[in-house]
């Protein structure tokens, strides 16, 4: 197939890039680089099925594609808060582009939703069917209204249109390719562990989150995409959370950091809990996390090593 990936550049991106190229696929890589890094691709360059072009899909594109994987936005809140109008613009008239080009050439279209359109949750697990709490006006709401806004487009383009759509709603993932600065917790954590520097944890650490591998996470998400008739919103992330202070002390642990855990404010809106179902993901694909949290902390680590001593 010719798949087109937007945000190909980005941390996600890349590994899908990557991926559909060990599949034989041909690749259309897309990024305007504003989180993304030609750093990320620069080892598929090379690679006469792969193509990069620097591109903003805030604009209409026009390529013959097969399929498409939406994944440019900003995703860490450091990045998309510091330019919210062209956050939600990215999401909003990105998919609008995306979906045009998907009904012209009759591609399947897959869109990287978030875990953040549940907002900060009433209920957890947190299941697909859940509508979500959302601040629509606070300093998330770029992100999170956006994505909810690309889902509703998804969807009403399906049933108006009959376009071939697939959603994924992605919960926290980490892995070689993060981004040294983006803001995340897992990179954060690691950054500062290697550099015995404070440890920085929001609130009062009992918030949790649920950390899937990028290997698993690109594994599902291709899953989805190439399964046939996956008309709804589909979660993906691993289950098992943890609290922020105990992520901190494991982080310590497997660096032999000498790094001291302090306390900052909670962020506007920042929610205290995160914790996929993905019995929908176990029933449809087939599929579920394998690599466990030591085992990706430990391959992370290691990349972040390379970043920081290079």
């Amino acid at each position: 197939m010719r798949i087109l990936v937007t945000g190909g550049a980005g941390f996600l991106g890349s590994h899908l890039c990557e991926k559909l190229l060990e599949l034989d696929h041909e690749v259309f890589c897309v990024d305007n680089l504003y989180t993304g890094s030609k750093g990320n691709i620069v080892h598929l360059l090379a690679n006469p099925k792969f193509d990069f072009i620097p591109h903003d899909i805030t604009f209409p594109l026009y390529l013959e594609v097969d399929g498409i994987l939406n994944f440019a936005c900003p995703a860490s809140p450091i990045h998309y808060q510091k330019n919210p109008v062209q956050t939600l613009k990215t999401s909003v008239h990105g998919a609008i582009n995306m979906l045009g080009l998907a009904k012209r050439t009759g591609a399947r279209i897959l869109q990287a939703s978030t875990s953040e359109i549940y907002g900060d949750p009433e209920i957890s697990p947190q299941v697909e069917s859940y509508w979500g709490r959302v601040n629509p006006i606070g300093i998330r709401a770029c992100y999170d209204e956006g994505k909810r806004a690309a889902e509703t487009l998804f969807f009403d383009t399906h049933r108006q249109f009959g376009t071939d759509i697939r959603v994924v709603r992605i919960f926290n993932t980490y892995g070689p390719r993060m981004a040294l600065d983006d803001g995340r917790v897992v990179s954060n954590f690691i950054a500062q562990a290697l550099q015995n520097q404070d440890i920085t944890v929001y609130g009062d650490g009992s918030q949790t989150r649920s950390f899937c591998y990028v290997d698993d996470l690109v594994e599902g998400i291709l899953k989805l995409f190439f399964t046939d008739s996956v008309f709804e919103p589909v979660n993906l992330g691993n289950p098992n959370p943890v609290s922020m202070v105990d992520l901190a002390k494991e982080i310590i642990a497997l660096t032999n950091s000498k790094s001291k855990i302090i306390l900052r404010d909670l962020p506007s809106d920042d929610p205290t809990h995160r914790k996929p179902s993905i019995e929908k993901a176990k029933q449809i694909l087939n599929w579920e996390p394998k690599v466990d949290r030591e085992q990706g902390l430990i391959k992370t680590i290691n990349y972040f090593k390379g970043v920081i001593n290079a």
